[in-house]
């Protein structure tokens, strides 16, 4: 069987799968996104993620977003649609189509899930700082966009290192996050993690373990 992608409200082959090349989300980043565990055929922690979701619209602006019923049925129907070797699904939310630069048109968003393989995480990870801070003012402080730039740039710069991870400190020189994980250490017994008010993105499972250690 094909590979089966969710676009506007509709499965599709991932081969015919298309967006407007004027779209936001590939023109300027426009965007955000969820990724989300798939267990036994379920995406895990969907309500937490959604609602994740609806604070990064929030803080972009990006309205008219699907309501959370049809953004889980896509879901739903996107994991079921590629079989029991699914391992993580992707919703998309970006601007959609839009003008020439940055002014956002009047388009409803573009939705798009996609499903992959499970990640296979190693027990132990070598880790590089970056040079670069993350900024814990800036307007997308917090935020799961697509503007991932940022990320893909330290990410390398970690592997040039032999680092598997980048750690950002932000622009007081706090511990912040890395490229794609929230940061915990263990001081004198106890669980530490940077605060997001230090720019760091508000994880689930960050949220999920700070719920676990406080119980």
């Amino acid at each position: 069987m094909s590979e089966q992608v969710w676009v506007n409200g509709a499965l599709v082959d991932a081969a015919s799968a298309v967006v407007p090349v004027a779209d936001h989300g590939l023109t300027v980043g426009d965007g955000l996104f969820e990724t989300m565990k798939v267990v036994g055929g379920k995406a895990f922690a969907v309500s937490r993620h959604l609602r994740r979701l609806r604070r990064s619209a929030a803080g972009l602006g990006l309205r008219n977003v699907p309501d959370d019923g049809e953004l889980r049925a896509a879901i739903e129907m996107t994991v079921a649609a590629n079989g029991p070797e699914v391992g993580r699904v992707r919703l998309t939310v970006t601007g959609g189509p839009g003008p020439a630069g940055t002014t956002r048109g009047e388009a409803a968003p573009t939705v798009l899930v996609v499903c992959g393989p499970r990640t296979e995480w190693e027990a132990s990870a070598a880790v590089a700082t970056v040079p670069w801070p993350r900024n814990e003012r800036g307007v997308l402080a917090g935020l799961k966009t697509t503007s991932y730039a940022e990320n893909v740039i330290a990410l390398s710069h970690a592997h040039a290192a032999g680092a598997s991870e980048a750690l950002f400190g932000n622009t007081v020189g706090n511990l912040c996050e890395g490229t794609g994980t929230n940061v915990f250490v263990v001081l004198d017994g106890r669980l530490v993690t940077p605060p997001l008010a230090a720019g760091c993105l508000a994880g689930i499972t960050r949220e999920l373990l700070l719920e676990v250690a406080s119980a």
